[in-house]
């Protein structure tokens, strides 16, 4: 008997380690099957990691293989973790009518003295076609005590009417929003802001001449970071002081994974920063998983996955094929 405890007591921590092992994908929508644009906040009260993300309708079948239909019409789904490695659905988010509409994309959520801020992409209606008339975005403001209900707090004026997927952080005495501005060429620029409520432009030149969507800036081993969604897999910029932008060469996510439900290219992330270790959260089509052979829109459909960021000689690096553990911490603050 004893000898069975000491097998016992030798195994609880590797059981333990092994069940910190994020799984492939780390997540799929229950309902849709198509979660993507994440983004993670920690729920100060409920003392649980929140993803909220675009529940696009994946699992529609169009006759028309060109309607861009399934990826309007969505609502923002939720899903909670206590460790950032095992998601569970949460539903969908419910905001204010005056100020969405119904189609809701790319959430991005930055909390600060109790109040957490979501700037929301919102299309005014459901579109057939890309860019089509009517479809400007634009980002709305909205603010909440407990990531439940949510307030209208306005829209991000600036000099553009086709605005979207925004990311912010505080710089310096005030805040610095990145956003993609369709009408500058689908080039990512710059706006700053003192009160997380009026902004302005920080230039009409974007911040890289390449085209791409999605920026998340973060801080990570003394530098500022921006991925950015190049269709390709992901840019990445590295910066000094958030304003000056250094493109490294090379893109990540690019190549598709060889594990199920990651080969495809690493598309619009978040990324999550827990002592000197960074995470990266992506989604990933499906149009390279066997389902697909016999499923002319099982394309549609898109996983989250997680991988780790390395910093290395400079560069950020990841392995996305490689095992990845960890149990992401309370934020201090």
């Amino acid at each position: 008997m004893k000898s069975i405890l000491a097998a016992l007591a030798l195994a609880l921590p590797l059981m333990a380690s092994a069940a910190d092992v994020a799984p492939k994908p780390v997540y799929r929508d229950p309902v849709f099957d198509g979660a993507a644009d994440v983004s993670i906040v920690y729920d100060r009260a409920a003392k649980l990691w929140k993803m909220f993300y675009t529940n696009r309708r994946a699992t529609m079948k169009l006759p028309d293989p060109k309607d861009v239909e399934w990826v309007h019409g969505t609502a923002i789904g939720i899903a909670a973790s206590d460790d950032g490695v095992h998601w569970r659905y949460q539903g969908t988010a419910e905001f204010p009518k005056a100020c969405t509409d119904v189609t809701l994309w790319a959430p991005e959520i930055y909390y600060e003295n109790g109040t957490y801020h979501m700037w929301l992409t919102i299309v005014p209606g459901i579109f057939h076609r890309w860019g089509g008339p009517g479809a400007d975005g634009r980002i709305e403001h909205l603010t909440s005590t407990d990531l439940s209900t949510w307030k209208c707090e306005g829209t991000v004026k600036l000099d553009t009417g086709r605005m979207i997927d925004p990311t912010v952080i505080k710089l310096g005495q005030g805040y610095r929003m990145w956003y993609k501005d369709e009408r500058a060429g689908s080039k990512i620029l710059a706006a700053d802001s003192q009160d997380l409520r009026t902004w302005k432009k920080v230039s009409d030149e974007p911040v890289n001449p390449t085209t791409g969507e999605g920026p998340k800036v973060f801080r990570f081993k003394g530098y500022y970071w921006m991925v950015v969604d190049v269709w390709k897999g992901l840019m990445v910029l590295r910066s000094d002081d958030a304003r000056t932008w250094t493109e490294q060469k090379g893109y990540i996510l690019g190549e598709p994974g060889h594990k199920a439900t990651d080969r495809a290219k690493g598309q619009h992330a978040d990324v999550v920063v827990d002592g000197d270790r960074a995470f990266i959260y992506y989604f990933v089509h499906q149009e390279n998983e066997p389902e697909a052979a016999t499923d002319a829109r099982w394309h549609q459909r898109t996983v989250i996955q997680v991988a780790e960021l390395v910093f290395k000689d400079g560069r950020l690096e990841v392995d996305r094929d490689r095992d990845v553990s960890f149990r992401l911490k309370a934020p201090s603050l």
